[in-house]
Parts: structure tokens; sequence; C-alpha cells
């Protein structure tokens, strides 16, 4: 990679990057997420900062440009996961520069004082460029394909890492 990946987490006050890099990851491949452009775009200011206070969210910037995102939630969750991660994505025209590795590198961080340790996470059964780059970082695919509650008929496979904290 020609640039340098910066990794911060985000503080309540900076929802409207959280905002903005949401409807880009929806914009940009709605498919790969529970979520609605056409909703979530009407969202108000304090829908967006209770969105945003429910979880860490993780960004990653390349020169001053907002390139990737994942939230993560601390759980007792399946398979022994203690944290979830959600809404992770990578710009398009930067995936395969180490973006998705340096957001995980700082989670794998923070994995010992937060209990992040055991990482879970779920994907689309199509997306299958998706689940290639979560097995490129140590994710394994766990249980079977569950159906969706948010979008009925569609599927998803539940997927596990342990830190390398």
């Amino acid at each position: 990679m020609t640039s340098q990946v910066s990794v911060i987490e985000l503080t309540l006050d900076q929802w409207e990057r959280y905002r903005d890099i949401r409807i880009q990851a929806l914009t940009h491949d709605g498919d790969a997420f529970g979520g609605n452009l056409a909703e979530e775009s009407q969202y108000s200011q304090s829908q967006w900062q209770e969105k945003a206070a429910q979880y860490v969210g993780i960004l990653a910037e390349v020169n001053g440009e907002d390139v990737g995102f994942m939230s993560v939630e601390n759980l007792k969750g399946d398979f022994g996961a203690t944290c979830w991660i959600g809404s992770c994505w990578v710009s398009p025209s930067i995936r395969g520069k180490g973006v998705l590795t340096s957001l995980f590198a700082h989670l794998d961080s923070k994995a010992e004082e937060r209990d992040w340790g055991i990482q879970g996470l779920g994907v689309w059964v199509t997306n299958t460029g998706a689940i290639a780059a979560y097995e490129k970082i140590g994710f394994a695919s766990i249980g079977e394909p569950s159906e969706s509650t948010r979008k009925p008929g569609t599927f998803y496979q539940r997927m596990i890492r342990e830190s390398t904290y």
C-alpha cells in the first residue's frame, strides 16, 4: 500500500463521520448489510447519535479520506464470541490495500483490555468476496447458515476468529 492507513475510534461527537461512511457503504454495497439506504438516509441527527452510541465505531482513513469502518459490541454470543463485529465495510476503490487488516489490527490491539478476544460476525452466504477476505485474516465459518430476521429468505454465515494479541 502506498499510503498509510490510520485507524481511530469514533467519539459520539463524530456521529457525522459515522453517518457519512454508513451511507457510502449502503450506497455501494447495500446488499451486504441488513440496513436500508432509503430508510437510513432519512435518519435525524438524534437517530444517528443514538445508533452510534450503541457500540464502538472503528474508522480507517487514508490521506484524510474515510475508507473503512466496523462496529464492535461486547456480548456473550454464539460459539463463545466475546464481541460481535458489524457494519464492516471497505471502500471498493481501496479494497485489497490493507484497510481491513488495519481495522482488525486495531481491534486486536484492544482485545485484552476490552474483552474482544473471540470475535464473531455474520456475512451473507452469497457474499463470497467478504467471506474470502475474512478467512484471509483468520476467521472460520462456524455452525450452519441462519436465515435473517431482517431480510427473510436471505441466509448469513457466522464466522469466528480469535484475536492475535
